[in-house]
């Protein structure tokens, strides 16, 4: 898995340095006006799309020239490329005392591929965002900007007014490959989105697109949406993305994208989500004073009925696995995935530089219907919180041929304390282990508690059931559900039998009273031993 290196905590953006048309620009627009239906001096969703489909009907040129990364910058580590930072004196849009703020970030270190930036003016023309030695202040880095011309930037980030009025607080950034993330009302960054993931399991190397090209419309004087448009390549894909960002409690971004493949491939993941698990309450941590330590604790996955309303919601509680860990959820229709954060009280973390207990939920919401396909969650071994080892996305049955577009249309909701959740109940926490006594070595003990207002309403003593099964490979041997006084949750106890250690354990759960369903679908999936 490539990571998204974690964005200085920065203060406003900026990038007041600009030329027009340069000329890797005027062969985008030869390239759209080719393709037919733009004026030679605007870009909009349908040029970059345009250009997009030019590309992919070419072979991909791994040899594409661009200048290298001075040897300088490329030598330096993580902790000296985040001390380069943007002066937020010269953020974009600063001085016209727009809602919205632009700045840059620098290449250097493990970010070594520019991308052009463009600022779209008014009916669409570009003006390019060009690189100034002088926007940033480059810290305790002994370095010479001036022998290296314009070398371009390594991405960019947005500041708004979401916490109080009078300051912008950085709510998206853009770097690294597709990898884009977003944060909302009092929340610090955490999971990361992409724009597209291509054989991430079922083939061999991973292939990573880019988003190479970026056009961000100069937003009004009374703006509350920012709009970005983007272009993907890779060996084997190209497309067009377009952004609206609405920043606010729930930032909301909201995404068209449009690709075309240069040839098949083995997964083709849309909307992915990547994220960090490396301890939770189902896998206490082995050392350290924090007791969980992860971006996301689960994945949530709500399939969809003929009339498009949910018809099942699913919840998987993430683990650190010993090794490789992929698992998928096949449905007609997809109502919505997302990788949530669903515990929010700091005591589970007692961190308070990381405050994973602020890190948000990421809920992706299909706009029409896509169709059948899968939801895919591939979980990775970490030694430590500094790489991402969790991924979700949307496979669909069937890719698009070679050239042929494949449009789809989402809302990105980047959630705090109110997040996505089953209408009836949710679970609360999942425990896994022995209590006073010993198991037996086949057996494997669960603790789950659920809530919500399906629950709340109960009292002590409803005959509510556990309905649980498990994949061949184990049994339940024991189940047990009541009201937890202590909390006023619903606990449910399942105890398995592992009768072959060399499968995983796969469960699927949920309370019942009657015929009434009162909870999602807990579904574990543990590695074999």
């Amino acid at each position: 898995m490539e990571q998204l290196a974690s964005p200085p905590i920065a203060q406003t953006p900026a990038g007041s340095r600009t030329r027009i048309r340069p000329s890797w620009l005027l062969g985008l627009l030869a390239l759209g006006s080719a393709a037919g239906s733009h004026a030679a001096d605007t870009i909009d969703f349908e040029a970059v799309a345009a250009q997009a489909q030019a590309l992919a009907a070419r072979p991909h040129d791994p040899h594409t020239p661009q200048a290298p990364v001075p040897a300088e910058l490329a030598a330096l580590n993580y902790d000296q490329t985040r001390d380069i930072r943007f002066k937020p004196a010269r953020a974009l849009w600063r001085a016209d005392k727009l809602p919205f703020e632009l700045m840059f970030f620098h290449l250097g270190g493990h970010h070594q591929a520019p991308v052009h930036v463009s600022e779209l003016l008014p009916g669409g023309r570009p003006r390019e965002l060009a690189y100034d030695a002088a926007d940033f202040d480059y810290g305790r880095n002994r370095l010479d900007p001036k022998a290296w011309g314009d070398i371009g930037h390594a991405g960019w980030r947005v500041h708004y007014a979401i916490n109080r009025p009078g300051y912008k607080d950085e709510v998206a950034v853009f770097q690294g490959a597709s990898y884009f993330r977003g944060i909302g009302r009092d929340q610090h960054y955490g999971l990361s989105a992409r724009g597209l993931a291509i054989d991430t399991v079922g083939a061999g190397a991973e292939e990573f697109p880019r988003f190479t090209r970026f056009w961000i419309e100069r937003p009004a004087k009374n703006a509350e949406a920012l709009v970005v448009l983007a272009l993907l390549e890779s060996p084997r894909a190209t497309g067009a993305w377009r952004f609206v960002i609405r920043p606010g409690r729930e930032t909301l971004m909201e995404v068209r994208m449009r690709l075309f493949l240069r040839q098949g491939v083995a997964t083709l993941g849309i909307a992915p989500l990547t994220s960090m698990f490396l301890a939770g309450e189902n896998q206490p941590a082995v050392a350290g004073y924090r007791p969980e330590v992860h971006d996301s604790d689960g994945l949530l996955v709500a399939t969809a009925g003929t009339d498009g309303k949910p018809d099942e919601w699913l919840w998987r509680p993430l683990v650190n696995p010993g090794t490789t860990l992929a698992s998928s959820f096949a449905m007609n229709r997809l109502h919505g995935f997302g990788l949530m954060q669903r515990d929010r009280v700091f005591s589970s973390y007692e961190d308070t530089e990381a405050r994973y207990d602020k890190r948000p939920s990421a809920w992706v919401e299909p706009v029409g219907d896509w169709g059948p396909g899968r939801v895919e969650l591939v979980q990775l071994n970490t030694a430590d919180e500094t790489f991402d080892n969790i991924v979700a996305y949307w496979v669909p049955r069937q890719a698009p041929e070679p050239g042929k577009p494949l449009e789809l249309s989402y809302r990105l909701h980047w959630q705090g304390t109110q997040e996505q959740r089953p209408p009836k109940g949710w679970t609360v926490q999942t425990r896994s282990g022995r209590g006073y006594g010993d198991l037996p070595a086949d057996q494997q003990q669960y603790v789950v508690d659920f809530a919500g207002p399906a629950l709340d309403k109960l009292p002590a003593g409803t005959p509510v059931q556990a309905v649980a099964s498990a994949a061949p490979g184990s049994e339940i041997v024991d189940r047990n559900v009541f009201k937890n006084d202590a909390t006023g949750t619903w606990r449910m106890t399942l105890r398995i039998r592992r009768n072959d250690l060399n499968r995983p354990v796969e469960l699927r759960a949920y309370l019942q009273n009657g015929q009434d369903k009162l909870t999602e679908t807990w579904t574990p999936l543990t590695a074999p031993r």
